[in-house]
């Protein structure tokens, strides 16, 4: 919150017309105030961490990569920032990749004026909007999907390397992980992509599905 009292927003959308109509639904409100916008992913992440937002409204198909990156990498050097993903499209891969990135809601972008408003007041009060219903959907598709077995691939990883793996299955941020294995956060993400590059993988949302798919068959 700001020294007023109000949930700060910073808005990312690539679509001007958007993001000048949320930033007005927004800023109309007396305990909203909206601290920043970007229209690309590399603008957002440079300005937000400087704006030291509540709420991070982030779009999730930009022209230079995805809000759901954003969410991640914000996320990972301040998980106080919340994520709300914004979006046109049900679809069903983005959301398990929101999931993964600690996203606290997801909406799509024909949402009413007032639905959009109290998604940012309850994400900003730390609840998650992430539908039950459809979060079961996606890892229900992962189970069924069969996906890869433990293959040949994990037994190039080394002991910690699987740690690893596993704590970003459970959805850790790379700091979360430094934490929980006492090491440092750029320790941790040499060891990221040590194991991305030994997975034959480029996204870390990548690697939390494969470790969910092995997960699913096991269970």
């Amino acid at each position: 919150m700001s020294e007023s009292g109000k949930i700060t927003v910073f808005l990312l959308d690539d679509h001007e017309v958007v993001r000048r109509g949320v930033h007005d639904l927004l800023s109309g409100e007396d305990d909203i105030e909206v601290v920043g916008e970007a229209g690309t992913a590399a603008d957002a992440l440079a300005r937000i961490p400087a704006t030291h937002p509540d709420v991070a409204v982030l779009d999730v198909r930009l022209p230079d990569g995805s809000g759901v990156e954003v969410c991640r990498e914000i996320r990972s050097q301040n998980d106080a920032v919340k994520c709300l993903m914004l979006t046109s499209y049900a679809d069903d891969e983005a959301l398990f990749d929101a999931i993964m990135a600690g996203a606290s809601g997801y909406v799509l972008k024909d949402i009413r004026g007032s639905e959009l408003l109290a998604a940012v007041r309850d994400v900003a009060a730390g609840k998650s909007l992430l539908d039950p219903v459809a979060t079961a959907r996606v890892l229900e598709r992962l189970r069924e999907g069969g996906g890869p077995k433990e293959d040949d691939r994990l037994a190039h990883l080394t002991d910690q390397e699987r740690r690893i793996l596993d704590l970003i299955g459970e959805g850790l941020t790379n700091r979360e992980i430094g934490e929980r294995l006492h090491l440092a956060e750029k320790t941790i993400k040499n060891y990221v992509s040590s194991l991305l590059s030994k997975l034959g993988m480029q996204r870390r949302s990548q690697a939390a599905a494969y470790v969910a798919r092995i997960q699913a068959e096991k269970s």
